[in-house]
């Protein structure tokens, strides 16, 4: 099957300039990526959704073809980016698809702008009732990177050369995958992507952005925040090394309507490694609600 011709589109949102693909007709669908992605982890679901859904699969600030970040971010910019391009490209009322960076992104416009999600679905996710066990003794070698990503030193150390990019990418998307092989055809637009002026800082940004919740969770454990209203489907990879399985088991302290799954044969990215049952799941779900 040809590869599709991918619709590139910008957005003036203010100072900032985001970069979206969109394709397909119909009921408004939002794809955001984690890290360490772009719009193209999506690449696999963008053709058979659009044949149901209007599909629009941004790049965060910082990430891919968007502007990167002249200073470092908040975790409520990123929600304020996705409020500003849902404005300017006249959706009132849109799901999401999401996980990881994205779906903490999520969690902060599901309680600002609730009447703007018919709903949300989620693959591994963090969420505050994960706590301190990101630090667990088993754990805490896993989220070094956290960490790492935050030095000034980061962005040039990978990104010396075009080798070491590909080194420092190929092991998440191997590691972090139930496959160790399931990224291998698209490594290389991974390092092109992050080898662009300003990826790696940027995407690196959003450590900086998330810290301080981040260290709330290892201080404090699970804190209490509003539930989330928004109708919410979960289908976690049992296999992620990184946002464990396991961690799935206080959700619902967070989400008020909720149905949790999971994906056996899959790691941390379950809509890439398991696109077909992705793709099922996903349209089964917001197909199913009424908007």
């Amino acid at each position: 099957m040809a590869a599709p011709e991918w619709n590139h589109q910008y957005a003036a949102l203010g100072a900032f300039r985001a970069h979206y693909v969109r394709h397909g007709a119909g009921r408004p669908l939002v794809l955001m990526h984690g890290w360490p992605e772009f719009w193209y982890t999506f690449h696999k679901n963008i053709p058979v959704l659009a044949e149901r859904f209007d599909v629009i699969a941004p790049d965060l600030r910082g990430f891919g073809d968007s502007d990167k970040p002249a200073e470092t971010p908040t975790v409520e910019s990123y929600a304020d980016d996705l409020k500003a391009l849902a404005d300017h490209l006249g959706l009132d009322r849109f799901g999401v698809v999401t996980h990881d960076v994205g779906s903490s992104v999520m969690q902060v416009f599901a309680r600002a702008w609730p009447d703007r999600l018919a709903g949300l679905f989620l693959f591994n996710a963090p969420y505050p009732g994960i706590g301190r066990r990101w630090v667990e003794p088993e754990q805490v070698r896993e989220i070094w990177y956290q960490s790492f990503h935050q030095l000034e030193i980061a962005p040039e150390l990978v990104g010396q050369s075009r080798a070491s990019c590909r080194i420092y990418f190929r092991h998440f998307l191997k590691h972090w995958a139930a496959d160790p092989a399931a990224f291998d055809a698209d490594l290389e637009a991974w390092v092109d992507n992050f080898m662009k002026p300003g990826n790696l800082a940027g995407g690196f940004a959003w450590y900086k952005a998330a810290n301080a919740q981040r260290l709330r969770m290892i201080r404090e454990g699970p804190f209490e925040m509003p539930r989330i209203e928004t109708p919410t489907r979960v289908l976690w990879g049992a296999a992620d090394p990184i946002v464990k399985a396991e961690w799935r088991d206080r959700l619902a302290d967070y989400f008020a309507d909720i149905r949790v799954d999971l994906a056996p044969a899959a790691g941390h990215f379950v809509h890439y490694e398991q696109p077909d049952l992705a793709n099922r799941e996903i349209t089964a779900f917001f197909e199913g609600l009424d908007w």
